[in-house]
């Protein structure tokens, strides 16, 4: 097991990290903590993400409550509102706020128009003509004019998160001091519920998890996949998995779960040897590999319970 420690998407997890601050676990811990490591599931029955079955967002709220903080959590009908909110909120601190239309960043190069992918940044000041943050895509106080960032703040391209409009989480009050261990042996039973498949969550029409969507995407894989998901496989959901299930491994051996490190590791290093033969059209190889990947999940859950 080898730990990793560079760049990758995780907003959400940087985000909260800078709002909660100093006292904040590493962003790696945060995402441990939200259970995303603990799962895979086709979205629609096409879109491939490395999360679990109906997991989204609500992770956040796990993660916050996990580690003994509150917050508030709203969002708001239209763009005025939601600016009056942000300016209230960011007096007495950074702002979590996202999902964002990521393609409607005006600040990141090259985007120009929604491309239907969610971002999260940390808001540090806001006003009528100028919003200030903290974005974890590598640009500390970044800028953007309001009506820019409001029209990104929208998310009505990000279809699959279960959000309102202007989402956003203020008022960080930690209430009970939480170790980090405690913290992370706290999620295992959610870890297992989510490796198991719950039933509990709304999911759009087709979404299926676990071992199922894994030889689902193995036969997408092979039959061709479209420019749309393989863009999306490149740059975001191959990179995140491998991040995610990398430093769950991580979290599970520093709690002494040396077999569930073990298998989560093993996951993580099939996740990763994807991104070269996605990237390069070794379409056999990949297959391959997913059709390996399937069986771990239910692995995973057996030995965490």
């Amino acid at each position: 097991m080898h730990p990793y420690i560079g760049s990758g998407p995780y907003c959400y997890a940087d985000s909260l990290a800078m709002a909660l601050g100093p006292t904040a676990p590493s962003p790696s811990v945060i995402e441990v903590l939200t259970g995303s490591p603990f799962g895979m599931h086709l979205l629609g029955g096409r879109l491939p993400l490395f999360d679990p079955y109906g997991w989204d967002d609500r992770g956040i709220d796990d993660a916050i409550a996990l580690l003994g903080w509150t917050c508030r959590r709203h969002g708001a009908d239209d763009g005025e509102q939601a600016l009056a909110m942000l300016n209230e909120a960011v007096k007495a601190g950074p702002v979590l706020a996202g999902p964002l239309e990521m393609g409607l960043l005006r600040h990141v190069p090259g985007m120009t128009g929604p491309i239907g992918s969610d971002h999260f940044v940390a808001v540090l000041e806001a006003d009528d003509t100028l919003v200030r943050f903290h974005d974890p895509y590598g640009c500390p106080y970044a800028t953007l004019p309001t009506r820019d960032f409001l029209a990104a703040w929208r998310a009505d391209t990000i279809t699959f998160y279960h959000v309102e409009p202007y989402t956003m989480r203020s008022d960080f009050q930690q209430v009970r001091e939480v170790t980090t261990e405690a913290a992370l042996r706290a999620a295992l039973p959610g870890a297992v519920a989510w490796l198991r498949g719950r039933d509990d969550l709304a999911v759009p029409p087709g979404t299926i998890g676990g071992a199922a969507a894994v030889h689902r995407l193995a036969d997408l894989v092979t039959a061709g996949l479209d420019p749309e998901t393989h863009a999306h496989l490149t740059h975001f959901a191959i990179r995140v998995g491998a991040r995610r299930l990398t430093d769950a491994a991580t979290a599970l051996a520093s709690l002494g779960h040396d077999e569930a490190a073990t298998v989560a590791t093993r996951q993580a290093r099939l996740v990763g040897s994807l991104q070269y033969d996605i990237v390069n059209g070794h379409t056999e190889s990949a297959a391959r590999t997913l059709r390996q990947l399937a069986p771990t999940y239910d692995q995973l859950a057996a030995v965490l319970s």
